[in-house]
């Protein structure tokens, strides 16, 4: 004991010497060491407070109204604040100043959404401020806080009063103005004055924005930063063990009657539906050049956080790529995220008890999509050594394009567990359950992602069905879950049809030029001469198992569409009436031959034609055509 005593003693000794040679504003008379906000404390602290805002994130869903009523601002800062807790948080700092340039630098790499950005800054710009700092005082603290705000308020290009930035002045200001006071005022004592402050400015905010206004709210990300200023106080006051007792009665009094809460929803710019979000590496980020370089391609809510190394932008945009060409001139772009704003809207909107979700893989026609709320998780997609979003980032006609002129094989890979955390989070909290419909197994890690991801959140509300197919039978067992859950179905009735309709759906490609898939190893080299001297065109089929194998050949050129209608007619139970998906891999007119020799050979009851992605293209190449089928309802 004694030693350990000793120990302590060393250490708070070190810390007063380092505390009087570092950058922070010094006072006349410095506070005790017991005033001083330690790294072990600040730490803990800040995970009070962000166990605070993860509590609340279903209620600052609901009040989500600024920038975009789309109901995500409780995820968004849950995810940027989870990424501190499975980062900065979970090791100990041997200072002040380490700590909060860890947290600096996992906040930027982690944040989600406008108010996650917004966060992330303030803790980046408080980071800058405290660089080298043992401990904290009064006088500190309220530097940094002041940093930090505006810091958070540079990063905007356009800001907005009644926001999180808002809550975020009041709270700096407040800090100062108490150290003016009173020199010798210890950081707890500062804290709980800016608190307070920190409350008004949040309950101001509907006098200074009419949409929060005309909903009868607060705004979702400034109840969220005072939420992470309460479990901080709660820590600093009282210790562990207070904190836990008032986060879960904060949490149970903030979900009182919160389900009566019906904001104002404002509808989504269609012409900016997309909040897009990356994360550019570079050397020296010209944070001005790059902000010129968005408002060029008409992006709207943007935000800049980060500093000349990394940089994480935030914006509304019409097209994802845009916004990811327009860093890329930047530096380096990573963690590339697109989440369509008007389809969360719209699935925020209804009452159906299951939301339906999946992959880029699956090639669904947009005007289904739309009409039945399906939503999607993009598959990366390489060309030459560049990342893509699938379908979201990177359109399937620009795939191909880009693989007409590309020097290596296209490749594809699969999502990290936390591309479909977020929208599983998202759906949750406005759906009973959420059914993901995904990627065969067999071909393909994305399923295993999806896994992973659902044994993290819904306790059990989250469903994954390996669809055992891609490309068009994937997107027909989605359509027909969506369709029933329009309809009001229960999910475990719904997983039972598409369990019964799984080994009835079909799919067979058809692969005009080989090469690619030679290239990329899916076919034996040997395979290339022997077609290309006997004009065979192979055909493949997923199989009950799941993976595609060649099953055949056709021998035509000319009329190989409407040859393999023919292969497939043929293959099809007779008496059945069929719903069917055609896609082509940029070959619209064979592919429209296809689907009109379909239907004149088979009971075809309602059928769509699509450009197939990358999940099948990037292998059978340009020219191939895939047929689906699935019996009609």
């Amino acid at each position: 004991m004694r030693l350990q005593l000793l120990r302590r003693d060393m250490v708070q000794a070190r810390a007063c010497r380092t505390l009087r040679t570092m950058p922070a504003p010094s006072l006349a008379v410095r506070p005790s060491e017991t005033e001083l906000l330690t790294a072990p404390a600040l730490r803990r602290a800040l995970i009070a407070g962000a166990r605070r805002v993860i509590a609340d994130r279903d209620q600052l869903n609901r009040i989500n109204v600024f920038p975009v009523a789309d109901g995500d601002t409780g995820n968004n800062l849950a995810q940027t604040l989870g990424s501190l807790l499975n980062g900065a948080l979970r090791r100990r700092s041997r200072h002040v100043g380490e700590l909060l340039q860890r947290i600096g630098n996992d906040a930027i790499d982690g944040a989600r959404g406008n108010s996650g950005a917004i966060l992330a800054q303030f803790f980046f710009g408080a980071a800058e401020q405290a660089r080298g700092w043992a401990a904290m005082d009064a006088v500190g603290l309220a530097a940094a806080a002041r940093r930090g705000a505006d810091s958070a308020r540079a990063a905007l290009a356009h800001p907005v009063e009644g926001t999180i930035l808002s809550v975020i002045g009041a709270f700096a200001e407040a800090l100062e103005e108490a150290v003016r006071r009173d020199a010798q005022l210890a950081p707890r004592g500062g804290f709980a004055a800016a608190l307070a402050r920190a409350r008004q400015a949040l309950a101001d905010t509907p006098r200074q924005m009419a949409a929060l206004q005309k909903a009868g709210v607060v705004d979702a990300g400034a109840k969220g930063f005072v939420d992470l200023l309460e479990g901080m106080s709660d820590y600093l006051e009282g210790g562990p063990r207070a904190a836990r007792a008032l986060t879960e009665a904060a949490h149970e009094e903030a979900h009182a009657g919160c389900g009566d809460a019906h904001p104002a929803h404002d509808a989504v710019d269609p012409a900016r539906r997309w909040c897009g979000e990356c994360l550019v590496l570079g050397t020296v980020i010209d944070r001005d050049a790059l902000r010129g370089a968005l408002e060029a391609i008409g992006a709207d809510s943007l935000v800049l956080a980060g500093g000349a190394a990394r940089m994480r932008v935030h914006a509304h945009v019409g097209r994802p790529q845009a916004l990811f060409d327009a860093c890329a001139a930047f530096g380096q772009v990573e963690a590339m995220k697109a989440d369509d704003m008007l389809r969360q809207q719209h699935s925020s909107d209804t009452a159906r008890r299951v939301a339906v979700i999946t992959d880029s893989a699956a090639d669904l026609p947009e005007a289904l999509a739309e009409r039945y709320d399906i939503h999607l998780v993009p598959v990366r997609v390489s060309v030459d050594g560049r990342d893509y979003l699938d379908k979201v980032g990177l359109a399937t006609a620009d795939f191909y394009r880009r693989m007409a002129v590309a020097r290596d094989v296209p490749r594809t890979s699969q999502p990290p567990p936390g591309d479909f955390r977020r929208p599983f989070e998202f759906l949750l909290a406005h759906h009973e359950a959420v059914l993901y419909v995904g990627l065969s197994r067999a071909v393909s890690g994305t399923l295993q992602s999806a896994e992973q991801a659902a044994t993290r959140v819904g306790e059990g509300r989250v469903h994954v069905l390996d669809s055992v197919n891609a490309a068009g039978g994937q997107g027909l067992l989605a359509w027909r879950a969506a369709e029933l859950a329009a309809a009001g179905g229960a999910v475990a009735d719904i997983v039972a049809e598409l369990e019964r309709l799984r080994p009835q759906t079909l799919t067979w490609a058809m692969a005009r030029d080989i090469r690619h898939a030679v290239r990329g190893g899916r076919i034996p080299t040997w395979a290339e001469p022997v077609v290309r001297l006997t004009g065979l065109t192979p055909v493949a089929r997923f199989r009950d198992d799941g993976r595609l194998k060649v099953a055949g050949g056709l021998l035509a050129r000319q009329g190989a569409p409407e040859a393999f209608a023919r292969y497939v007619a043929r293959r099809l139970p007779a008496g059945t009436r069929w719903r069917a998906i055609v896609g082509h891999c940029d070959a619209a007119d064979d592919g429209a031959r296809l689907l009109q020799a379909l239907r004149e050979r088979a009971d075809v009851v309602e059928a769509h034609l699509v450009e197939t992605g990358p999940a099948i293209g990037a292998h059978a190449g340009r020219g191939a055509l895939v047929v689906s089928v699935q019996p009609a309802p």
